[in-house]
């Protein structure tokens, strides 16, 4: 018996609530991952989990079998970055998560010049707007919008994000130029439903209360709503690292300049670590400035 293999596939079983899902993370199949974890029990002469064709329920020996396996295979990945790191190619995979309508538009030219700076290094991205746990769920490194509150994690500033109202010009033309955020009230508001007002304060007052926007539309993806304001549905406030090339087009028209919110930026997060891979610091040292300060959509527009 391969003993970490077998500590690998019980955490896995564990963290993931299930022997398909752990066999999925760790390329091989169920029953392979159910070899290794009754062989790791019969190892160690204790049942670690109860299991029902529904769920899987960890014994109080499994529970604390868990928390110093899950220990020790993090003490193994740190040792293995720190020899990695004396490499003088950076090397191996790197889980990169980037949120959706921002990694379509930005992130090929990205990575393909830094595939061509460190071909060792295999890339996989995977774009979600949901805040994902880059530790819990496997992640290197995650790119995220917005104003980064405390945590344990490591946070690299990479490029301003501007927030611009826009429509269309043939919405405007109809229905008239906002001057004052109290205007919204009568036009076509289309919301994004992540834009917490509660991070960005200057947006509380004009998304609450009897003078509020009307939402006419919202969605969780920025690309559906600029899509409607180009066809005319109403006024969007959007990153300019969507808007941009419109704005730069005249197929929308930036509103309300003067009260746009405060940027927010796009930042690289990372665990906390005293050692960090070699394939980290490297897409960390790329990244930097790679977009500009200002960033190129911002000077397009």
């Amino acid at each position: 018996m391969d003993r970490i293999n077998a500590m690998r596939a019980f955490i896995h079983v564990v963290q993931d609530g299930s022997f398909t899902r752990a066999a999925e993370r760790l390329d091989t199949s169920p029953q392979l991952v159910s070899k290794n974890v009754s062989q790791l029990e019969q190892h160690l002469g204790v049942r670690l989990m109860n299991r029902t064709t529904r769920r899987i329920n960890l014994t109080e020996a499994g529970t604390r079998y868990f928390e110093s396996a899950r220990q020790v295979l993090a003490d193994i990945d740190n040792l293995e970055n720190q020899i990695g790191d004396l490499r003088p190619e950076a090397s191996g995979l790197l889980r990169i998560s980037a949120p959706v309508s921002f990694a379509i538009r930005h992130m090929e030219p990205l990575l393909s010049a830094f595939r061509h700076a460190h071909p060792a290094v295999e890339v996989d991205l995977q774009v979600n707007d949901r805040k994902v746990d880059i530790i819990e769920e496997g992640f290197d490194i995650a790119l995220r919008v917005g104003r980064l509150r405390s945590s344990s994690l490591i946070a690299k500033r990479i490029a301003p994000v501007r927030l611009a109202f826009c429509a269309s010009p043939a919405y405007l033309e109809q229905h008239g130029e906002p001057q004052r955020p109290e205007d919204l009230q009568h036009h076509h508001y289309l919301h994004y439903s992540y834009l917490d007002s509660n991070a960005i304060p200057a947006l509380q007052k004009w998304f609450t209360g009897t003078t509020s926007a009307r939402r006419v539309m919202m969605s969780n993806n920025g690309d559906v709503l600029v899509s409607a304001a180009l066809s005319g549905a109403g006024i969007a406030l959007q990153p300019t690292f969507l808007t941009g090339p419109a704005i730069h087009e005249g197929r929308l028209k930036v509103v309300l300049s003067d009260h746009e919110p405060e940027p927010m930026a796009l930042y690289a997060v990372y665990a906390h670590r005293q050692l960090v891979a070699s394939k980290v610091r490297a897409f960390i040292d790329f990244i930097d400035g790679f977009f500009g300060d200002p960033p190129y959509w911002d000077r397009d527009s």
